[in-house]
Formats: C-alpha cells, sequence, structure tokens
C-alpha cells in the first residue's frame, strides 16, 4: 500500500466499508471465521469450499487509481484472497481494459466486491477529473490544486487519487497550514492583525496564505510576505493585475467556482496554482466491473 494511505482512517474506512455490508447488526466480526458467513445470498448458492475467480475492469475510459485499496479490502476480507494488479496507478486505460484480477474462496470475493469496485469507481473519478483540468492548463505553468471538500472519512484517499491524475494536494486539515479566511479576517478585525495574531501564537511553525477578494486586499496582505496569497473569485482581468502587482514576490493560487470551461482562461492570467472543488466533490465515479468465472 502507498505510504499515503498507510494511516489508521484508511483502515478505518476500509473497515466500515465491509462492516455495513456483511456485519450482522454493524458489528464487525471477530475471530478466524470469514465475515462472508453474514452475506446470505453467497452462503445459499455457493459451497463453502468453491473458489472463483475474477477479473476487474473498466467499463469507460479514464485514469485508474484505488487499486491498493481494493487489494487492502480483499485481504481484509480474507487473507486467502490473490490480488494482481495488471496497470499502474495513475494510468490512462480505455474501455474493456482489465485492470486487475482476484482469485480465492468464492463467498468471501463476493462480500469484497462491491466495496472493492466503490473505491477504484471512486477514485478513479476522481483522478480522471483531475486529469482533465491538469490537461486543460498544461499549456501554463499553473498546478492544479485540491481542496478540503470531501466526503468525510475519504479525504486521504481522495487526495492520493488527485496526484494519480497529476495534480497536487494542498492543507490535508487545519492542522497542518494556516489559511486566512474572510471570517477570520472578519473575527479579528482586518487582515493585518490576523496575520500579528498568528505569527504571535506560532511564529513561523507553519506557512501562511491569506485570502484576499480585492487588489487592495492584496496590497495589503503583500506587505505583510505571507508565504502565499489566495485570490478568491477574482475576474481574470483581476487576476492578471494582481500576478502583475505581486511581481513574483509571493506565490498566487486562485479560487472560486473554477471549472473545465474557465481554468484555461484563469492560468493564462499567470497565476501559480488553481484549487478546484470539484476534483472530490463532484468528480462522477469511472464505470468499474467484476466479472467472476
Amino acid at each position: 500500500m502507498p505510504d499515503a494511505l498507510r494511516h489508521p482512517s484508511v483502515l478505518s474506512l476500509l473497515r466500515l466499508s465491509v462492516a455495513e455490508d456483511v456485519a450482522a447488526k454493524g458489528e464487525w466480526w471477530a475471530g478466524p471465521e470469514s465475515p462472508a458467513r453474514h452475506d446470505v445470498t453467497s452462503t445459499a448458492t455457493l459451497e463453502p469450499d468453491s473458489r472463483l475467480e475474477g477479473r476487474l475492469f473498466a467499463k469507460e475510459a479514464g485514469v485508474v487509481a484505488g487499486l491498493p485499496l481494493a487489494e487492502a479490502l480483499c485481504r481484509l476480507v480474507e487473507p486467502a484472497l490473490q490480488f494482481v494488479s495488471l496497470v499502474d496507478e495513475g494510468e490512462q486505460v480505455e474501455a474493456g481494459r482489465s485492470l486487475a484480477t482476484i482469485e480465492g474462496p468464492g463467498r468471501a470475493l463476493l462480500a469484497a466486491e462491491r466495496p472493492a469496485i466503490n473505491f477504484v469507481g471512486r477514485l478513479s473519478g476522481v483522478a480522471t477529473l483531475t486529469r482533465r483540468f491538469v490537461d486543460a492548463v498544461s499549456h501554463t505553468e499553473a498546478d492544479i490544486l485540491d481542496t478540503r471538500k470531501t466526503l468525510p472519512g475519504h479525504r486521504r484517499p481522495d487526495k492520493y487519487a488527485v496526484r494519480q491524475g497529476g495534480g497536487h494536494n494542498h492543507r490535508m486539515g487545519l492542522y497542518d497550514m494556516v489559511l486566512i479566511k474572510d471570517n477570520h479576517i472578519d473575527g479579528a478585525g482586518g487582515i493585518t492583525e490576523a496575520v500579528r495574531r498568528v505569527r504571535e501564537t506560532h511564529g513561523d511553525a507553519y506557512s501562511i496564505e491569506v485570502e484576499v477578494n480585492t487588489l487592495d486586499e492584496l496590497k495589503e496582505a503583500l506587505a505583510l510576505a505571507p508565504d502565499y496569497l489566495l485570490l478568491d473569485n477574482m475576474s481574470p482581468e483581476t487576476l492578471r493585475r494582481a500576478v502583475e502587482h505581486t511581481d513574483g514576490r509571493v506565490p498566487l493560487e486562485a479560487s472560486g467556482g473554477v471549472t473545465l470551461d474557465t481554468v484555461s482562461t484563469i492560468a493564462e492570467t499567470g497565476v501559480d496554482a488553481i484549487s478546484v472543488g470539484a476534483l472530490t466533490h463532484s468528480a462522477e465515479v469511472l464505470d468499474v466491473s467484476l466479472r467472476t468465472q
């Protein structure tokens, strides 16, 4: 499993995805018996010692992400399940391409099938949408960033998928970077006071990014030498003026309602990065399926 996914929250998510399917009354299983014992369909139709081979494949073109999660989930359900990836993470595939094979105890394989498909489909959808944004700005120097607009519990997998699509991660949470937004500014009584309080509290322990909405706010924030400036909901013309005024002194991030139709124009203003909430809150699931024999 990639280091980015080796986190207790990811393991909890994997366990939950199985528990909500096959654990009696929502309880987790214990002991050597497989959780597949609660799959009332498979226990009735498959012999206890039956074995199946499955092929996970893409039903549409896209960028693949999430196979390591699917493999970990299979092993969580039944260590005897053998999962073999056939493509690399971040690889662009065409419809019909085989992504992985799964072989082992039949009941366990079918218990793992749906949650494994759910992970690969969702993460591949995020990676595919990210790649579209990255391709749209490839003629510029702008990076595509994600946001914290993620489904609860899915942040690490979602941000991992963004990287597989060629994007970059913004802060993981509220703990690893200071981002002074409009509500912080209003609460502190202004940009200057907000930055002063952050430095008084944290010193230089964290990078500081300040959100600005106008060129006057940009000028005030720029004088405070933050590490980054977030240009929120500015028109392309205002963004160009912000880039000219900043003149490379601080990296500039543009945000606010960015779409595939607008991202190229925004990137051409010269900003260093563009944050896109849609990467994780609006990505369509990539259609993947599993066939057994």
